[in-house]
């Protein structure tokens, strides 16, 4: 065989192989890897304004990006990047988080205000967030060892309108002072 020939040949081939690897869809990982950028490597976040995604329930990240993509749930950017994926895509990529260990942020917090919320936590929280906000399979996120500037952005998010509460959650935060909610902010942030 001619030279000319085997380069044609092993020309043709890298071609037709490229093209079937640029059309192939996207693993989960693949998916799931271009969140790096924002929540870290395997979904561990070390910005404190993002949440950690490692271990959160594959159904929690599907309704959250939903709710990014209609522009139910307030963003400064997850509303964009939400619209560029499927329903299916945010499955794959909720099933690579799911499957992480809970992280826990390196972080401080105030041990009175720790101690202060665990009593919060079991009086207003604990039969929607089990396991002090630790158990993925409740669907209510990830609340345990996340970033305490990630909890309080949401907790105002959620106390000004600009993300729906759920009606359980509404009724035992509005009995809560701004120092109970503090309070048991640190709490869930302490959680190792």
């Amino acid at each position: 065989m001619s030279l000319k020939r085997i380069i044609s040949i092993t020309l043709s081939t890298g071609l037709v192989l490229g093209a079937a690897s640029v059309s192939a869809e996207p693993t989960g990982q693949m998916l799931a890897d271009t969140c790096a950028g924002c929540h870290g490597t395997d979904g561990v976040s070390t910005g404190p304004a993002a949440p950690h995604l490692a271990g959160m329930s594959s159904v929690y990240l599907v309704d959250s990006m939903n709710q990014f993509k209609s522009g139910e749930r307030a963003s400064t950017i997850m509303g964009r990047i939400a619209k560029g994926y499927t329903e299916e895509q945010y499955a794959a990529m909720g099933e690579v988080f799911a499957a992480q260990d809970i992280p826990s942020a390196d972080q401080k917090t105030d041990a009175d205000k720790v101690a202060a919320g665990a009593k919060v936590y079991e009086d207003s929280c604990e039969k929607c967030h089990d396991e002090k906000g630790a158990l993925a399979d409740d669907d209510s996120g990830i609340l345990a060892g996340q970033w305490l500037p990630y909890l309080q952005y949401s907790m105002e998010d959620f106390k000004s309108g600009a993300r729906e509460m759920p009606k359980k959650m509404a009724k035992k935060v509005k009995k809560l002072d701004d120092a109970q909610i503090e309070a048991t902010l640190h709490f869930f942030a302490s959680q190792k």
